[in-house]
């Protein structure tokens, strides 16, 4: 369902500060010998592997291991440097919190933009609102603008839009844990049930336990590298023994 060829991403660290306009002036009177040279960062090297129909595969690693650099890959949201993938399915990404609203609209009108962004129909989200809004539990913060919402807040509006119908691949970074423990349970419960309707899904966390509740599969990326791919109890048992040497 998902191949992933030899993809390589690099990024060229510090490259809007040279856009500044103090940073033009600052290099105006520096000679060419004392000029910081751009350098490059290499967030995922050479990774290969592939997801099959309804696999749940977890992603794990520290920091800047290339965890959402990968989803937002494979999401389309970025073009790889190198290599290709290949994506057969229609994907539900829920990559950044936010991603597709306006923080002056409300609720209300956030959920027919963020819909829209999503590829749903004005008909669909009409019938689908109820639902959505009975998921969120955000009703009557329906007409309050979403830039005075909290980061929970808006968590449970882009979770309630994405996940209203079942997607063929869902994408999720980091949104299970953030929230209330009660919308986080909640939200457990959907992904399960997403799960058992056959949804393939892609799920980074740093919380292990939601791991290996969640997937059947771990991805462990460390620098941009695949260091290890095995069954999801496994792999988080090995990870956490080697973050508390």
């Amino acid at each position: 369902m998902i191949k992933v060829n030899n993809v390589s991403m690099k990024f060229n660290l510090g490259i809007e500060k040279n856009f500044s306009l103090k940073q033009f002036f600052i290099n105006l009177f520096k000679s060419k010998k004392n000029k910081p040279k751009k350098e490059e960062f290499w967030a995922l090297k050479d990774v290969s592997f592939e997801v099959k129909k309804g696999e749940v595969i977890g992603f794990i690693g520290s920091n800047g291991a290339g965890k959402s650099t990968m989803l937002k890959v494979i999401a389309g949201v970025m073009k790889p440097t190198k290599g290709s993938v290949e994506v057969y399915g229609n994907i539900c990404p829920m990559i950044e919190l936010g991603a597709g609203f306006d923080p002056d609209l409300t609720a209300r009108e956030n959920i027919y933009l963020n819909g829209a962004v999503l590829g749903y129909s004005k008909e669909f989200l009409e019938s689908k609102f109820e639902e959505i809004v009975e998921f969120s539990e955000l009703r009557e913060f329906l007409d309050v603008p979403v830039r005075n919402f909290s980061s929970g807040m808006t968590a449970r509006l882009a979770f309630s839009i994405a996940t209203v119908v079942d997607p063929e691949i869902l994408i999720v970074d980091e949104i299970l844990s953030v929230g209330d423990i009660a919308f986080q349970q909640k939200s457990e419960e959907k992904m399960k049930s997403l799960i058992g309707g056959g949804t393939t899904v892609l799920f980074v966390s740093h919380s292990l336990e939601q791991i290996k509740k969640i997937c059947n599969k771990v991805i462990w990326l460390e620098h941009g590298h695949i260091k290890k791919i095995g069954p999801s109890k496994e792999m988080c048992k090995e990870y956490y023994e080697e973050q508390v040497k």
